[in-house]
């Protein structure tokens, strides 16, 4: 071979050599895809973790899918049902409340993560949720832990403090709004008699549930169910409540100032933030507790909710190793959540960064971020279990009985006898 031709062929070899490493570099770049269902939120913050792995993963792109909440969580259920895994995500978003109904209802449809993530980082209560029979399949994001918003400048009218509000029973509440209502002419707190947010809240707060470990039922003999009911009706009775109907008439009514507080989760920040002329006349306390039940703490969680990845997915390792190391472990990027979407996270480490030791302005200068992060680690475990939602249901059916002053053992029989028929 002259050396004209030599020449050319090493060329040409050197054309195909690349051309190969190119089309392997293709090859082996993912495409993750992510169901969620709000683009604000969870979808926002699901890009932001992927910029921060893209910039060592350049090649790799993900695919965020928004759905409504109760459509996605139809579609997810369906396919799941149906054995047919093409079309699945490799991460999925779930609700805490219903992480057990989908791992127990579709064994084997979920890869199990307990290698793969240091659970041990995350607040405890979070992990709980997404464990069964030893293993844990969720990696966490989003607390729902609960405090007490409240008017601060209303209850300094009628002398109260911030420290008055602080390790309270929910009798003790009443009592403060009760002054509040003498001294000012003003209801403490909005009602609406169809939501189980109360119920959720109070149960937590003693580490209990409507169900076991084992998923037994537990709403008969279960003196903390028992407790919560009582508290409720209490609560209604004392004259500090307004009924309110559904979620926009519900936070109207105390970003308008019609009522003055709210127990919720922490994600309430942001509608009650977006009133700029309130600033400086709202702050945050502890949740009360139930004041008959040793167990219950000042600590509780409304809410919330966790990835999972599919074991069907295509890209089942590049999805673990992104949610691994960055929604994991990388602290910063908790801290930039925390500022742009007001997402507090639950893993535990973010609470040393900056973000979470700012005070707020809006809340009279405390560090608000900080005293959720350090509720959030104290929240009681437990298991929600399969049927949750049937007994929320059950709860609510008898919220008219409740109000109306019934029989609680009664009410508490009807329940119970609700629930096992549904689950039956």
């Amino acid at each position: 071979m002259n050396f004209i031709a030599s020449r050319r062929a090493r060329l040409f070899s050197g054309v195909l050599l690349g051309s190969s490493l190119l089309s392997m570099t293709a090859a082996m770049a993912a495409n993750i895809t992510v169901w969620a269902w709000d683009a604000n939120f969870n979808g926002a913050t699901m890009q932001q973790a992927f910029d921060r792995y893209q910039a060592n993963n350049p090649d790799d792109t993900i695919d965020i899918q928004i759905f409504d909440k109760a459509a996605m969580e139809q579609k997810l259920q369906a396919q799941l049902a149906s054995g047919q895994t093409a079309g699945l995500p490799d991460i999925v978003l779930i609700e805490d409340y219903r992480a057990q109904k989908y791992l127990l209802s579709f064994p084997g449809a979920f890869e199990p993560l307990t290698d793969k993530i240091d659970y041990s980082a995350f607040a405890p209560y979070k992990v709980e949720v997404a464990t069964v029979d030893g293993q844990t399949y969720s990696v966490p994001f989003d607390s729902g832990v609960a405090g007490l918003f409240y008017r601060s400048d209303v209850l300094e009218e009628a002398g109260f403090t911030a420290a008055d509000l602080e390790d309270i029973t929910w009798d003790e509440l009443i009592t403060i709004g009760q002054t509040v209502k003498e001294k000012t002419g003003q209801t403490l707190l909005p009602i609406d008699p169809t939501a189980s947010d109360f119920f959720r809240m109070a149960m937590q707060s003693a580490g209990s549930w409507y169900f076991d470990a084992e998923g037994n039922l537990t709403i008969a003999d279960n003196p903390v169910f028992k407790s919560t009911l009582e508290t409720y009706q209490r609560l209604l009775a004392a004259g500090i409540s307004k009924p309110v109907n559904g979620w926009t008439e519900y936070t109207g009514s105390f970003t308008s100032g019609d009522t003055l507080a709210t127990p919720t989760g922490v994600w309430m920040t942001a509608t009650i933030k977006a009133n700029p002329d309130q600033s400086g006349q709202w702050a945050v306390a502890p949740i009360p507790r139930l004041a008959d039940v040793p167990e219950s703490i000042n600590a509780s969680n409304l809410g919330g909710s966790s990835w999972y990845v599919l074991s069907s997915a295509p890209e089942k390792e590049k999805a673990i190793d992104f949610l691994s190391t960055i929604w994991g472990q990388d602290v910063d990027f908790y801290q930039d959540i925390l500022v742009n979407q007001g997402a507090v996270g639950s893993l535990l480490a973010a609470r040393e960064g900056e973000a979470y030791k700012a005070s707020d302005e809006f809340f009279g200068g405390e560090p608000v971020w900080q005293n959720w992060s350090t509720w959030l680690s104290e929240i009681p475990s437990v298991k929600y279990g399969i049927f949750t939602e049937e007994a929320d249901s059950a709860v609510v059916a008898q919220i008219p009985a409740i109000t109306s002053g019934g029989n609680i053992d009664e009410i508490i029989a009807a329940i119970d006898a609700q629930v096992r028929q549904q689950i039956q």
